[in-house]
């Protein structure tokens, strides 16, 4: 009998050991790592990365979530208004993420090749870029807000209430420019771990002002709607001087110091010149969800509610997916960096395989029990009924949502921006936006039409990306 036991406990011991190395790697991969990405296992490499890019992605899904479940409780005009001012914010967002893409490309390839200077000087000029942007945006986004909500097919009495949410997010734009380009040289650098700290503490900061400045809470007022955009500019401007505290005093891989400070026109030319594919293939693929958004509000406030409630559910899902997509970036850009080019196509199948297991999996959820999930943010029939179907419908192609971003995300990683954009042009302007139209309103489809618009095109893209990815043309790209 005592025997048995000893055996029990010595398999009981072995399984121990075995697990070992993966909470080290575990624990590595949160709180930093100087690993060589170029070289070593590729697994490893691979999850040490993917591990806090999705963390960090959780963290700026739990942005898109939290908001609007406060928000909804103050009614579906509220969430609509939130809804359509996401989809202007899109535009910063695709101006954001493209010049990140380039930045990215940039700071990784100059990392693989083991030049941290240069890297240095591309992400400071990848700043000074994202900030000159975003006072353009600023001035007439803040002014004009009204205008553009009710351009939008927002009601004149609607935009005049709740307006104040729209001005000062696009006035407030700068955080959300810098934010994403300083997270992406963090990234790319191979210090994923501090872009997941970055926006923790976004996150925490945010999580505390939006019930105390929307509802009130003692001597706070209740400011309302206005109160969600203020407690989240609040939280990513704090996130900001953070990062900005970690680039000049902190321990990363990428060091800016004042006396080396300057603009180099040259290499600038050269990340707007790149990160113009990357704004291009953004700008056309948010402002397809603008148009999305135009379609869905002929048919009503509660329809545009549901519909805004299911899409930020969606985002919260993809973006864990989109980190492991991210890892993949880095892997590429720096080991086309090192001349290893065959390693980088490798890390793609990886990670694409497991993205699609991941989407696919989280998709079954959403088919088989969605009115669960838009029963969390509201409880009011229509607006639960369009909901639940376009969560339903949307998450139907999510196994093909999880490649595709993984094959999207390597040709930015290579500095090849112009291929995406190209792909998302007939996917989504050519394919989505005339597709959704003619099925929601001539073949009286309604909102339906337009949750199986988004699918079709979706899986297109994946279907394009394949094919080009494979004739590997993305590893000859010199930036």
């Amino acid at each position: 009998m005592k025997h048995i036991r000893l055996q029990k406990i010595q398999s009981q011991l072995f399984k121990l050991k075995k697990l070992k190395p993966i909470f080290r790697d575990l624990r590595e991969s949160v709180t930093g790592s100087d690993q060589d990405f170029t070289s070593g296992s590729l697994s490893r490499a691979i999850f040490l990365l993917s591990i806090p890019m999705v963390l960090e992605m959780i963290m700026e899904s739990i942005f898109a979530i939290v908001d609007i479940w406060f928000v909804s409780r103050l009614g579906a005009d509220a969430i609509a208004t939130v809804g359509i001012t996401e989809s202007l914010i899109f535009i910063v967002y695709a101006i954001a993420v493209g010049l990140s893409m380039a930045t990215a490309a940039l700071v990784a390839r100059r990392i693989g090749e083991k030049k941290r200077d240069e890297a240095a000087s591309s992400a400071y000029q990848g700043i000074v870029a994202g900030f000159l942007v975003s006072l353009l945006i600023a001035f007439p986004g803040a002014i004009f807000a009204s205008d553009m909500l009710v351009l939008m097919g927002v009601s004149a009495e609607v935009a005049n209430e709740f307006s104040v949410y729209t001005s000062v997010m696009l006035g407030g734009n700068v955080v959300i420019m810098l934010l994403f380009i300083i997270n992406a040289i963090f990234r790319s650098a191979g210090d994923p771990a501090i872009s997941m700290r970055v926006l923790w503490l976004a996150n925490i900061i945010n999580l505390i002002l939006d019930p105390l400045l929307i509802f009130g809470w003692g001597p706070v007022p209740a400011f309302g709607i206005a109160g969600a955009a203020i407690a989240t500019t609040t939280g990513r401007g704090i996130a900001v001087l953070y990062q900005v505290y970690i680039l000049f005093y902190g321990n990363g891989r990428i060091k800016l110091q004042i006396s080396k400070l300057k603009i180099d026109f040259v290499l600038l030319v050269k990340l707007i010149r790149i990160s113009l594919g990357g704004i291009g293939q953004s700008i056309i693929a948010t402002s397809s969800w603008i148009g999305m958004v135009r379609i869905i509000s002929e048919f009503g406030n509660e329809v545009v509610a549901g519909y805004t409630i299911a899409i930020r559910i969606v985002i919260f899902s993809l973006l864990p997916s989109l980190g492991i997509s991210n890892a993949a970036s880095t892997l590429v850009g720096q080991n086309l960096g090192a001349e290893k080019p065959e390693r980088a196509e490798r890390s793609v199948w990886f990670t694409g395989k497991v993205n699609l297991v991941l989407l696919g999996l989280i998709g079954m959820v959403f088919i088989l029990e969605p009115t669960f999930f838009i029963k969390l943010f509201i409880n009011v029939p229509a607006v639960v009924e369009t909901g639940a179907r376009c969560l339903q419908i949307i998450s139907s192609g999510f196994i093909f949502y999880g490649f595709g971003m993984v094959l999207v995300n390597a040709f930015n990683g290579a500095g090849d921006t112009r291929t995406p954009t190209y792909i998302n042009l007939v996917c989504f302007w050519l394919v989505e936006i005339p597709l959704a139209y003619v099925l929601a309103i001539p073949f009286g489809m309604d909102e339906q039409g337009v949750f199986f618009a988004i699918v079709f095109s979706e899986i297109l893209l994946t279907i394009f990306a394949f094919i080009l990815f494979r004739r590997g043309r993305w590893k000859e790209q010199k930036i």
